[in-house]
């Protein structure tokens, strides 16, 4: 999810698709000012290694970019690019790489947008947050992975647009929502619009005919 804004660019994790699906969308990398990561699984910061090594080789990037994320982030991505075969450790880059670590319901900002973390329902060991962000005068609010918390509603009040993670139909586990608890609870959601993600097969199945709109690859939202 790329986060546009009169300040710059913010992209919202970082799959191990994100190259190409920027490339299939016509969305330059150097466009990217800042990157905040949810959480350490893989399909939230594994792409970092070679968007990195895409901007310092074939984008020849000069400008700085900024990637924020859960404590020991900056070791994390140089451990995974390791594992990768692709080391950046000692790299000469072109452009000024910075990281910076997430204070628990402390609100900073990373590159052109200001971000309140919060903490959420998942996997412990990945270090899981979601994200309230300011963007001109408007509010976003970002569950990366969580299964449903009580307090969930209250983090995301008074939220313009309200990106949901959704990955069942039913209740089947405890770290991921689903679309039972979300109908029963939707009464407690302050939010101006909202949008289900990160769909599970049979969510998937029902993209377009269920009570939420559901986001899909090339969705443009403006406000």
């Amino acid at each position: 999810m790329l986060l546009r804004g009169p300040s710059g660019a913010l992209l919202l994790d970082c799959g191990v698709t994100t190259n190409t699906g920027l490339a299939q969308l016509g969305i330059e990398r150097d466009e990217i000012d800042a990157i905040a990561i949810s959480h350490f699984h893989g399909d939230h910061f594994g792409g970092l290694p070679l968007l990195l090594l895409a901007a310092l080789y074939e984008d020849e990037r000069q400008h700085p970019l900024c990637i924020a994320g859960p404590p020991g982030v900056e070791r994390r991505v140089y451990d995974l690019a390791r594992a990768m075969g692709h080391p950046i450790d000692e790299r000469l880059w072109s452009f000024e790489l910075r990281f910076q670590e997430f204070r628990p319901d402390t609100s900073q900002a990373v590159g052109p947008v200001p971000i309140r973390p919060f903490a959420v329902q998942h996997q412990p060991d990945s270090n899981p947050q979601g994200f309230v962000l300011e963007s001109g005068n408007r509010r976003v609010a970002y569950t990366g992975d969580t299964g449903w918390f009580k307090t969930l509603p209250d983090e995301v009040a008074g939220s313009d647009l309200f990106v949901c993670e959704c990955t069942f139909r039913r209740r089947e586990f405890e770290y991921h929502l689903n679309y039972e608890t979300l109908l029963e609870q939707r009464d407690r959601f302050d939010c101006g619009r909202t949008v289900l993600t990160h769909l599970g097969a049979e969510m998937a199945d029902l993209r377009g005919r269920c009570e939420f709109e559901t986001a899909d690859d090339g969705l443009v939202i403006p406000f």
